[in-house]
């Protein structure tokens, strides 16, 4: 007889790790993935950009200078357009935070009133390139045949004049304003939106969705508003992101040149076009601050427009 402990032991089960026989714990993150809700378009392109840490920012400092833009002038305790010759020219302090100009103005308070001036001409222009541009490029797009080529002729002729030229021959017979110089920006701006809306359309208007709605007899417009153009936004946004920068530069270009916003009003450009005459004598300040919201402006635009590239491209999505 073998004794009972000692038969355990020479079962063929013996010698099985005890592991084996537990039960298996499920992975949890492939639960996770199949149950996990699938995003859409727009949530999964917000995540993409999130992940951009260089596009998301330049959207915070966006974002702030928004904010600053209209809160700015208001925590200040100076005017925009208040003079006071003794204080000309100093340094930044704790009166003058970024000091003052040669009439003793606060470049603080007419910097983000600079702001201001250069966010609304960049809005203004991308919002009517948009409106301009996505009409007549979806139109010329969808017609297709001869109108097509009669319309892609006109932007080809309104392509191939000088941009620069054409704003400053306006503001020289309009005269300079803030409404000159958002029409002039907008004369031949809209053409880059118009071509790119047109290849989108191009691309689109023989997909099923599109030739279903054709045939229960849907009109021109509405096909247009419905079907092609939700699937455009993707490039329409990238466009007027880019759009922003190209008009505040141009609006502060204009400034320097003396054929933009005039005194009392305050512009970036009209400030630094001030502040060249006393750089060489030490009043670095005056340059220095609407230089640097001009270069950081439009490098956060265009960051932000390489970022919203990649989100928006259906090709990467995961």
């Amino acid at each position: 007889m073998i004794p009972a402990k000692k038969q355990k032991e020479q079962t063929p089960h013996s010698s099985i790790p005890d592991e084996w026989f537990k039960p298996k714990e499920k992975n949890t993150d492939d639960a996770e993935s199949v149950v996990r809700p699938s995003l859409s378009y727009w949530e999964d392109a917000w995540r993409r950009l999130r992940q951009n840490k260089l596009a998301m920012s330049g959207l915070i400092f966006l974002i702030i200078l928004g904010v600053m833009a209209v809160i700015g002038p208001w925590i200040s305790p100076h005017d925009v357009d208040t003079q006071n010759l003794p204080n000309q020219n100093q340094a930044p302090s704790l009166n003058h935070w970024f000091g003052t100009d040669e009439l003793g103005r606060d470049v603080f308070t007419r910097t983000w009133y600079g702001a201001r001036i250069s966010l609304f001409v960049g809005l203004m222009a991308a919002l009517i390139d948009f409106f301009i541009g996505v009409a007549y490029g979806g139109l010329s797009g969808y017609k297709g045949g001869r109108t097509d080529n009669v319309m892609m002729r006109i932007i080809e002729i309104l392509y191939g004049l000088p941009y620069l030229l054409v704003v400053i021959l306006l503001l020289v017979v309009m005269g300079p304003s803030l409404l000159t110089i958002i029409i002039a920006l907008t004369v031949t701006g809209w053409v880059g939106m118009a071509r790119i809306v047109r290849g989108q359309v191009l691309q689109l208007k023989h997909n099923e969705f599109v030739m279903a709605s054709q045939s229960f007899g849907a009109k021109t417009k509405r096909i247009i508003q419905k079907n092609l153009l939700p699937n455009t936004m993707g490039p329409i946004i990238v466009q007027m992101t880019l759009t922003v920068p190209t008009a505040i530069f141009a609006e502060a270009f204009l400034s320097f040149l003396g054929l933009g916003i005039q005194s009392p009003y305050a512009s970036w450009g009209m400030m630094a076009n001030d502040a060249l005459g006393v750089i060489l004598s030490g009043d670095w300040w005056r340059l220095f601050f609407p230089a640097f919201f001009i270069s950081a402006t439009m490098f956060a635009f265009n960051v932000l427009g390489d970022g919203l590239q990649d989100a928006l491209d259906p090709k990467l999505r995961r």
